[in-house]
């Protein structure tokens, strides 16, 4: 299979609008969803839409604008859900943080896996994997597929712009190291899905974000 062919789709969803992403194998059926934090409705019918099958949810972190919909996806397809260990306490305050935002409550079950750095997260024959970019959370992860020049940065890189660090565990340091050691490393023509927001190109970040030292 040409790895060209992997359907990809973001939309904003939920009621902080979190950059959620589904990753579609046409010739398997086979699915995952990036960081599902709203509007759970919509996108099982997207999937469907698209005659997937959804297998797996992973989040980029655990804040609740980023998976407020993963509870209700797993209960209607059975999809594994995947998260960084570090960022499992936050998980687990889910009903405090929708408190706090004041915005309503829907349980989480926990996560059926952690992820871990280099973790391989592939779909089917296109080969991706996790990075553990710590700083806007403990557990921050971003997720690269090489061969789609693509990757998936949550609420580490946006465009212009960087995830903010003065929430519960975040680390203006780290989300520094983060994004030089680990994301300006890679090619520049990447293309970055941000977590909120019009997506980049690391490139751009590296020559025009203020935030962070190329």
């Amino acid at each position: 299979m040409n790895p060209s062919e992997l359907i990809v789709e973001t939309r904003p969803v939920g009621p902080l609008q979190c950059n959620c992403t589904i990753l579609g194998d046409p010739e398997s059926g086979k699915a995952i969803i990036v960081d599902p934090g709203g509007d759970s409705d919509v996108l099982l019918k997207r999937i469907l839409e698209l005659d997937l099958q959804l297998v797996r949810i992973i989040h980029t972190h655990a804040h609740l604008d980023h998976f407020l919909a993963s509870g209700k996806l797993k209960e209607k397809t059975g999809a594994h859900l995947a998260l960084h260990k570090d960022d499992s306490f936050l998980w687990d305050k889910l009903e405090d943080q929708c408190r706090m935002f004041g915005i309503p409550y829907e349980p989480a079950p926990p996560p059926d896996l952690w992820l871990e750095h280099e973790d391989e997260i592939d779909i089917e024959n296109t080969k991706g994997k996790a990075l553990h970019t710590p700083g806007h959370t403990p557990g921050s992860m971003c997720f690269l597929f090489d061969s789609q020049k693509l990757l998936i940065a949550g609420d580490t890189l946006f465009q212009g712009s960087i995830g903010r660090t003065d929430l519960w565990g975040g680390d203006y340091r780290k989300i520094e190291q983060s994004i030089q050691e680990k994301l300006y490393t890679l090619d520049e023509t990447t293309n970055v899905i941000t977590g909120h927001g019009e997506a980049t190109t690391i490139g751009r970040e590296m020559r025009s974000n203020n935030f962070i030292r190329a």
